[in-house]
């Protein structure tokens, strides 16, 4: 076709001359990437993606280097004891607690080297009483986290021996408890969301083609996609040094599974068009990838330049997720070019068997009357959509960022449990504790230590203020504060990371220095990058989308309008997860990784069914038809393959709202509400009707719509239905 770039006309062709050479080079090129692929690096310790220079992390390395080996750093497992009845504890219910932390300590479980308690351990209501069990934290380290939780495994057997028959009653909470907890159900949970991941993509392709070879080869293909980019992933992060971390690995699954369904439904969809008009099966193909193959590569490189951006972020993170991401899109779009195309050209017809209704084209369908509306009103349509688009994206005013993990975790578990009962009679910040560090040059004054520790007791939001803990050097005391908040919540956040920390700064004994670390204070700082991350990655994402569609519709104007409905989809997808989780809902907030995540998700894939359907309205003012009309053909052809795409992509990520983690349940709400906005109201009626309202200046200064047949109208076989039809 005129003015399609040859590469992919030449692509097309040497794929669909050569199929089965083009299937073994590709299976060859899996095998020795998967045969030189080292096991990928994860990282799920929070403060290691943080750069150096905040203080929570500045605060780790000093008590890194100031304390001995594992004592630094620990989980702080808690076991709480309570009466079965639900009275007070009684002195002989205390010393029988005593004893029974006695018994379990003499037990020696895995990595329990010690387990304390004692009068200052029982709450001021009498209603429990703390057994700490301190671990080491081996968040990089393998065995040293399976050993933690067999310890604590086998710890709450021995505990059940110990309390038979006491008329007490106990839990054990914390990091390490946790974890334990709720293995079994995130493993059913992803398991559960795998299966219905594919049991849906198969489902809707069914309904859509009624083919169970169309239905099918979405999910092996991906399925091998998916074990390919895993192995490309881990070699390159080998190469590069980059931390992966383990908890986004489901969206990984997710985002292949969503994008290459969209890639191969293009391909799909156009191949049943050309063989509609009669086309054999290798003509069709090389046609559908000349035609399609710049739309598929253009929308997977603004998918790809989204997710790299992320290599800009402070929070490394996302930084590693990032290229993750673009490097599963990569091998996807390579893929969706080669393999899949060799695959189609060599099943023809037999991929829509048995179903005979695709070898003609309905009329008088749905998008065909859609198509029409939108031409004959565009203005009407502009105005509306992007009402619907503000509305909802004046509701990102009210977001709030939320880091209580426990909170999105299953709440029947014994962990879940003991955390509650402990936190209606304690301060909630027992299980995890504030660190505040004094560094001196020399020798600390233990005095003045005690007179600062005294300081911290009466600052406000502290509960209670640990005995302060001195290095052997003596020159770094650490002094645990136990907050009246929970630790993760955004008022404990803002407390740490201002009042908190400006008191202890203020307060730091003469010729010392103090940091503020800990979780909260982990979280604390994370906010401030994701603030950063956030201003400095979507512009420079916009950017890169804009020049990527600059160059695909070689204009300067349309790009402008397309970036500006896809922030507005963005925002307004933003918008939407605030007024069902923080109104509807009452949640405090969203979890702190949605923003980022649908940025990657509603900008960078969003903009695939913007691409698409701009492509396809480019074609067809090519074929002659005025704007409006160009409009409405391209909704008539382009509509079904985006409705298609975007309800499968949604459909994928909505399945994670089966998942017992909010965060999991917010992302997926989140990510198929933007979808679904994007191809179904910027896709299909704000981008087409703004399209046709500029019309030719549309495509200034490179004019990519000029007419093959220089203006002479449109084929005789599809008469205008809207000359005259006002806006």
């Amino acid at each position: 076709m005129e003015g399609e770039p040859p590469v992919f006309g030449w692509l097309g062709r040497t794929v669909v001359r050569h199929p089965w050479w083009t299937i073994v080079t590709w299976l060859v090129a899996a095998a020795v990437a998967v045969a030189l692929a080292p096991k990928l690096d994860t990282h799920t310790d929070q403060q290691d993606f943080l750069p150096t220079k905040y203080e929570s992390v500045q605060a780790g390395k000093l008590a890194d280097s100031a304390f001995p080996s594992g004592s630094q750093k620990t989980s702080n497992e808690l076991m709480v004891v309570k009466r079965s009845d639900g009275q007070p504890l009684t002195a002989a219910d205390q010393t029988k607690i005593g004893q029974a932390a006695q018994t379990l300590q003499a037990k020696h479980y895995p990595n329990v080297t010690a387990v304390q308690t004692g009068p200052q351990a029982l709450s001021k209501n009498h209603r429990v009483q703390v057994v700490a069990i301190p671990l080491p934290i081996g968040w990089t380290d393998q065995k040293l986290e399976k050993k933690n939780e067999d310890g604590i495994k086998q710890f709450r057997l021995g505990a059940a021996d110990v309390f038979k028959g006491s008329g007490l009653q106990y839990g054990v909470t914390g990091q390490v408890s946790s974890t334990v907890d709720n293995a079994d159900s995130d493993n059913k949970t992803l398991a559960l969301i795998g299966v219905a991941t594919i049991a849906l993509i198969i489902i809707l392709i069914l309904a859509i083609f009624r083919a169970p070879l169309a239905a099918a080869l979405p999910i092996v293909v991906i399925a091998l996609v998916l074990f390919v980019s895993n192995s490309v992933s881990a070699i390159i992060g080998k190469a590069f040094g980059l931390k992966f971390d383990p908890s986004l690995e489901t969206l990984i699954v997710i985002v292949l599974f969503g994008i290459g369904t969209d890639y191969i439904l293009f391909l799909l969809f156009r191949f049943r068009e050309r063989l509609r008009l009669g086309e054999d099966k290798k003509t069709a193909m090389m046609v559908t990838v000349e035609r399609v193959g710049e739309a598929i590569t253009s929308a997977a490189g603004a998918v790809i330049v989204a997710f790299l951006v992320l290599l800009l972020a402070k929070f490394k993170s996302f930084g590693a997720l990032g290229p993750q991401l673009a490097i599963a899109v990569g091998v996807m779009l390579i893929t969706a070019l080669t393999l899949v195309p060799a695959l189609l050209s060599l099943l023809g017809r037999a991929v829509f068997w048995p179903s005979k209704s695709w070898q003609k084209e309905p009329t008088g369908s749905f998008y065909t009357r859609l198509g029409n509306a939108v031409g004959r009103r565009p203005l009407v349509t502009a105005v509306a959509s992007g009402i619907v688009l503000l509305a909802l994206a004046a509701a990102t005013l009210g977001f709030k960022a939320d880091y209580d993990f426990s909170a999105g975790q299953p709440q029947s578990t014994e962990s879940a449990k003991a955390l509650k009962d402990l936190q209606a009679s304690l301060p909630p910040g027992l299980t995890d504790p504030t660190q505040v560090y004094v560094k001196g040059n020399g020798p600390l004054d233990k005095p003045a230590i005690e007179q600062f520790r005294q300081t911290l007791m009466h600052a406000n939001g502290v509960g209670q203020v640990q005995p302060a803990e001195i290095n052997p050097a003596g020159t770094v005391a650490k002094i645990g504060v136990v907050l009246k908040l929970n630790p993760s919540s955004n008022e404990a956040i803002n407390l740490v990371k201002g009042p908190l920390r400006t008191t202890a700064h203020q307060n730091a004994p003469p010729g010392t220095t103090v940091l503020v670390g800990g979780t909260t204070a982990v979280f604390g700082d994370i906010n401030k990058v994701n603030s950063r991350d956030l201003s400095v990655i979507l512009p420079v994402a916009v950017a890169l989308i804009a020049i990527i569609l600059a160059l695909l519709l070689r204009s300067l104007v349309a790009p402008v309008y397309l970036v500006i409905a896809v922030l507005l989809g963005f925002t307004a997808t933003l918008g939407s997860s605030v007024l069902l989780f923080q109104g509807a809902e009452g949640k405090p907030g969203l979890t702190f990784q949605l923003p980022i995540i649908l940025y990657l998700f509603v900008l960078a894939i969003g903009t695939d069914y913007n691409i698409l359907m701009i492509a396809r309205l480019r074609e067809e003012a090519r074929e002659g038809h005025e704007p409006r009309r160009a409009a409405a053909v391209g909704i008539q052809h382009a509509g079904p393959t985006v409705a298609a795409a975007g309800i499968i992509l949604a459909g994928t990520f909505a399945v994670l709202l089966i998942s017992p983690l909010s965060f999991l349940a917010q992302i997926g709400f989140g990510v198929a509400i933007g979808i679904l906005l994007s191809a179904f109201v910027v896709s299909t009626f704000f981008v087409p009707a703004l399209t046709a309202l500029i019309g030719h200046a549309a495509w200034w200064p490179g004019h990519a719509d000029r007419a093959k047949n220089n203006g002479s109208g449109p084929p005789a076989e599809e008469p205008s239905e809207l000359a005259g039809q006002p806006n």
